[in-house]
């Protein structure tokens, strides 16, 4: 993007008001641009494609293909577009997954509108933009993760091979829903496996799960 160019903007939403809302602010804007917009993350990587645009804002729970697989397959269709997750969930099984697909910033929807062009903006320029939410939490998973990495390695030898395909699903940022339409078993199902997981590990919540996955390999 040259300085007198414009930022081109992608948006990949389920809510036609958010995308409504975001195109109408703007176009008041002389240096920001919304190229295309899409209801579902199945659609954004191509789209993306075939603009590359400068910055791709991104809702997180879609229908067809959430958020987190799409801001993937979105850094691989086009590698140039920095994604802004623009979402209503800052808990940490959104968070971390988001950021680790190739998520460059993490606003949530009470961001107000110049905050939003001043992100965007930044964003162009490849400078992040975390909300302070965000950002504690971020913090706090961090901490736990130094904690988690002087676990002993072999606790990983504890586990079920079906415990263990839960487990990098998490790590993936997979909800049990997701999980149990993956592996073909009940939610209920995959509610015991994560408990008997974080027990084997002696862990407290499955992001600390996520990041022991991470830190051994398992994704």
């Amino acid at each position: 993007m040259t300085d007198s160019a414009k930022i081109t903007v992608v948006i990949v939403d389920d809510h036609a008001i958010v995308r409504q809302g975001v195109i109408a602010f703007f176009k008041t804007q002389d240096d920001l641009e919304v190229v295309r917009e899409v209801a579902n993350g199945a659609e954004a990587a191509a789209v993306c494609a075939e603009y590359a645009p400068d910055v791709v804002l991104m809702d997180l729970v879609m229908p067809n293909m959430d958020g987190v697989q799409a801001t993937r397959e979105v850094k691989l269709a086009s590698p140039r577009s920095q994604v802004i997750v623009l979402t209503s969930y800052h808990d940490d099984e959104h968070i971390i997954p988001a950021i680790r697909a190739g998520a460059l910033s993490y606003l949530l929807k009470d961001v107000s509108a110049d905050e939003l062009g001043d992100a965007v903006r930044k964003a162009a320029r490849g400078e992040v933009t975390i909300h302070p939410h965000v950002a504690a939490k971020m913090i706090a998973g961090i901490q736990r993760g130094s904690d988690i990495s002087a676990a002993p390695p072999d606790l990983l030898s504890q586990l079920t091979q079906r415990e263990l395909e839960v487990l990098k699903l998490i790590a993936e940022g997979l909800s049990n829903t997701s999980i149990a339409e993956q592996l073909y078993i009940g939610e209920k199902t995959v509610k015991s496996h994560v408990g008997n997981i974080l027990s084997k590990l002696q862990l407290n919540d499955r992001t600390q799960a996520a990041v022991y996955a991470w830190r051994r390999g398992v994704v």
